[in-house]
C-alpha cells in the first residue's frame, strides 16, 4: 500500500478581506458549494498528476463595508403663534406707554407744558423807562440819562463742546476785562456759570465800550471764517448786550449833595434822586415776541406795553450861584484844614433855596472814588450847636415881648455867675456898658443871658417864653424840604433844660440845628417876620411836556414886622460898625445885615467838646432884603477859627456874586447907626 502522503501544510497567504455580506442566504450557500466543489476537484487533480503549481493568484482586495446610507433628517418648523403673541404684547406695551405719556402731556400736565412752551417760544424783555432830568431854575441840566448797554453773555457758548476750546472763558475774560474795568478772574467765573444761558458781565456801559466789544467780535468772527474751512467758532460770539440808560451828571461835583445819585439798578439812592424817585423813574414797559434760536422771528410780530418816561424836575437852585458857593466853601475848608463846611443861599421873599454847597463833596459820576462820609448832604444832615448866630432869636424874643429896645442899657461884667457855672465872653474885658444893640454887635454871651432873663418873672418862665420863640423859628422841627436823612436838630423841652442849659441856650450852646434851619431864621427876619418853609423844587414837567408848579410852601408869622425891621437894623451894626465882629462881610455899595458865630463843637467820635464851629449868617440889602447867605465850617484846625474871620469872607464872596447874578441894585440909602455903648458911642 502506497505510503500516505503527509498532509500538506497550508502556506498561509495574505489575509483575504472580508467579503461583503451576501444579499441573501441562498445565494451564499450556492456560492459556497461551488467553491467547495472547485476545491475538491483541484485536490483530486493534484493527486493524480502533480504538475508544477502555478503561482497562487493574488487574493482580491477587499473593500471595507460601506455604512448603511442615512435617511435625510426632516426639520419641522414650530408654530408662529407664540412669537406673534410676544411681538403683539411688546407693541401693545409701547403703544400704551405712548398713550399714557400723551395723556400726561395733553391732559394732566397740559398747562405746565404750555407754560414751558411759551417760555421757550416767546421771549419777554423789560423796556426801561427813561429817567427824567433834573435841571436848575433856568432849565440847565444837572442830572440826565444817556444811552448805555448792559453787557451780558451766554455761558453755554463758552463750554468746550460749543467753543471747541478748553479755556474759552479765560481767553474771553482776558479780552473783555480791560474794556469793562473788571478782573479777568471775575469775568471767567461768570462765563463758566453751569447750566445757564444768561449772565450779566457789566452794567451801564457806554456805547463806546459796546462798539469796542463789537469790533473785537467782528475780528474774531473773521478769524473763525478763515480757519477750519470756514467752520471755526467765534470766541466772543456769546457776548451780547441789552439796551439800557446811564445816569450822568454833566457838572461833576456841582450840587452833588443836593442831587444825590442812583444805584446799580438805576434807582435813586440819595438826595433828590431818592426823594423824588417815583416821579423821576417813570414806569417800565414790556415787549414780548416769538423767538427761535435766540433771535426774533420777524414775521411773528410782537406785543407789549410801552414804557412811560419819568417827569423832569426843575429845582430852585441857580447853577451859577451854586458854583460860586461851592468854590468859596471848598477853598476855605482846604485852607483851614477843617472837617467840612456848608453854604446856603436862600431867596428871602419866596423861601427858594438858590444854592446848597457842601465841602468836601463827591462826583456822582464815579462813586467808586467817593468818600462815603462825603456822599450825603451835610448841610441838612449835620446837627451841631450854632453858637452866637442863634442870639438873633433871643433878641427877637426880647424885642417882641417888649422887655427892651435897641437903646436899652445893659451892664456886662467880665464874669457872670449863674447856676453852677461862671460865664464869660470870648475875650476878657473890663465891665462894658452896652446897649442891647451893642450886646448883639459885640456878641456878648453875658449880655444875652442878662437880656433873656427879663422875659419872665422867674427863670423857668423865661425859659418857656424863649423856647416858644425858638420853636416858631423852626428849631427842633424838620425844615419842610422832606429831604431824606434830614435832621430836625435837638431842642429839649424847657422843663428838661439843665441848670447850665437855661443860660447857654440863649447864646446858642445846648441846642442843635442844621444849616438850613439857621439860614431860615435869618430869612424870616429879612421877610418882615414871616417864616416861609424852604423849598428845593419849583415844579415838574411830565411826559406830555406840561409844567406843573410845586405847591406854595407854608407860611407863619414869627415876630411882628416892626420887630423884624428893628432886628435888621441891629444886625447892620455887626457888619458896619467898627465895634462889630463881622466887618469882613461888608460889601461896598450895599447895606449888609449879619451875625458871627463861634461855638464849642461836640466831637461825634469823642462825645465831648473839642474844636469849634465857625459861622456867619446874614442878608442883603438890609433895607430891602432879597438874599440870605449862611456859612458854617466845622473844626478848623489851621489859622483863625472865629466865624467873622473865616466865614465872613465867604459870605461876602457868595453874596456879591448872588446880588450881581440876580441883578439886585445897590442900596441907595445910608445905614442907620445905632449906638453900641450906653454913653451913646456908636
Amino acid at each position: 500500500m502506497p505510503p500516505k502522503e503527509p498532509p500538506r501544510r497550508r502556506v498561509p497567504g495574505p489575509a483575504r478581506p472580508a467579503r461583503p455580506r451576501p444579499a441573501s442566504a441562498g445565494a451564499g450557500a450556492r456560492a459556497g458549494a461551488s467553491a467547495g466543489a472547485r476545491a475538491g476537484a483541484g485536490a483530486r487533480a493534484g493527486a493524480t498528476a502533480r504538475p508544477s503549481r502555478p503561482a497562487p493568484r493574488p487574493a482580491a482586495k477587499r473593500t471595507p463595508p460601506r455604512p448603511p446610507a442615512r435617511r435625510p433628517r426632516t426639520i419641522r418648523l414650530g408654530s408662529p403663534r407664540p412669537r406673534l403673541r410676544l411681538v403683539a404684547l411688546g407693541l401693545t406695551l409701547v403703544m400704551l406707554a405712548f398713550v399714557v405719556r400723551l395723556l400726561q402731556v395733553q391732559a394732566v400736565d397740559a398747562s405746565a407744558y404750555a407754560a414751558k412752551a411759551d417760555k421757550y417760544r416767546f421771549q419777554e424783555y423789560t423796556l426801561s423807562a427813561e429817567r427824567g432830568e433834573i435841571t436848575d431854575r433856568n432849565g440847565i441840566a444837572l442830572a440826565a440819562s444817556v444811552d448805555a448797554y448792559d453787557i451780558t453773555a451766554d455761558p453755554k457758548l463758552f463750554t468746550p463742546a460749543e467753543s471747541r476750546l478748553p479755556d474759552a472763558p479765560e481767553q474771553a475774560a482776558a479780552l473783555l476785562a480791560p474794556l469793562l474795568g473788571k478782573e479777568p478772574a471775575e469775568l471767567a467765573k461768570k462765563l463758566r456759570t453751569p447750566k445757564s444761558r444768561y449772565t450779566l458781565l457789566a452794567r451801564k456801559q457806554t456805547p463806546q465800550v459796546w462798539n469796542q466789544i463789537k469790533d473785537l467780535k467782528r475780528a474774531y468772527g473773521q478769524k473763525a471764517q478763515r480757519s477750519a474751512g470756514g467752520n471755526g467758532v467765534n470766541l466772543l460770539g456769546g457776548v451780547l448786550s441789552e439796551p439800557s440808560t446811564k445816569r450822568v451828571y454833566p457838572n461833576g461835583e456841582l450840587a452833588a449833595g443836593i442831587l444825590g445819585y442812583v444805584n446799580a439798578e438805576g434807582r435813586g439812592a440819595g438826595g433828590v434822586e431818592s426823594m423824588l424817585d417815583p416821579e423821576l423813574a417813570g414806569r417800565d414797559g414790556t415787549i414780548r415776541f416769538t423767538q427761535s434760536g435766540g433771535r426774533q422771528v420777524p414775521t411773528a410780530g410782537s406785543q407789549g406795553t410801552p414804557a412811560v418816561p419819568g417827569s423832569d424836575i426843575e429845582l430852585t437852585i441857580d447853577r451859577d450861584i451854586q458854583w460860586a458857593a461851592q468854590q468859596a466853601i471848598t477853598d476855605q475848608v482846604r485852607k483851614s484844614k477843617a472837617d467840612r463846611g456848608y453854604v446856603i443861599v436862600q431867596d428871602t421873599r419866596t423861601g427858594e433855596v438858590l444854592a446848597m454847597a457842601n465841602a468836601p463833596g463827591f462826583d456822582p459820576n464815579d462813586l467808586s472814588a467817593a468818600n462815603a462820609a462825603a456822599m450825603g448832604n451835610a448841610a441838612l444832615q449835620d446837627a451841631y450847636e450854632p453858637g452866637s448866630t442863634s442870639k438873633v432869636m433871643s433878641m427877637a424874643a426880647v424885642l417882641e415881648e417888649g422887655k427892651a429896645t435897641p437903646d436899652t442899657h445893659v451892664t456886662v461884667p467880665n464874669r457872670l455867675h449863674r447856676g453852677d457855672r461862671l460865664f464869660k465872653d470870648d475875650i476878657d474885658h473890663k465891665t462894658w456898658y452896652l446897649t442891647l444893640n451893642g450886646v448883639l454887635a459885640k456878641s456878648s454871651n453875658i449880655g444875652t443871658i442878662l437880656a433873656t432873663g427879663q422875659l419872665g418873672a422867674t427863670q423857668p418862665e423865661s425859659n418857656r417864653i424863649l423856647h416858644s420863640y425858638l420853636r416858631k423859628f423852626g428849631i427842633g422841627s424838620p425844615t419842610g424840604l422832606d429831604y431824606p436823612g434830614e435832621t430836625a436838630g435837638i431842642l429839649a423841652k424847657p422843663e428838661d433844660w439843665s441848670t447850665s442849659q437855661q443860660y447857654t441856650i440863649p447864646f446858642g450852646q445846648g441846642l442843635s440845628i442844621n444849616a438850613m434851619q439857621a439860614a431860615s431864621v435869618y430869612s424870616t427876619i429879612a421877610n418882615k417876620g414871616v417864616r416861609i418853609e424852604p423849598t428845593l423844587v419849583r415844579g415838574t414837567k411830565g411826559p406830555d411836556g406840561r409844567f406843573a408848579p410845586a405847591p406854595r410852601p407854608a407860611e407863619s408869622r414869627v415876630v411882628s414886622e416892626k420887630t423884624a425891621r428893628t432886628l435888621a437894623t441891629m444886625l447892620e451894626s455887626v457888619v458896619d460898625d467898627r465895634e462889630g465882629t463881622g466887618a469882613k462881610a461888608a460889601i461896598p455899595g450895599y447895606r449888609v445885615a449879619g451875625k458871627t458865630g463861634t461855638a464849642n463843637r461836640v466831637d461825634p467820635e469823642l462825645g465831648r467838646y473839642k474844636g469849634y464851629t465857625a459861622s456867619f449868617a446874614g442878608f442883603a440889602p438890609a433895607d430891602d432884603p432879597r438874599i440870605t447867605v449862611y456859612c458854617a465850617i466845622q473844626n478848623p484846625t489851621k489859622g483863625n477859627y472865629f466865624g467873622g474871620q473865616i466865614c465872613g469872607p465867604i459870605y461876602k464872596k457868595v453874596m456879591e456874586f448872588a446880588l450881581k447874578t440876580l441883578h439886585v441894585a445897590p442900596t441907595g440909602s445910608a445905614p442907620a447907626r445905632l449906638p453900641v455903648f450906653a454913653d451913646g458911642t456908636p
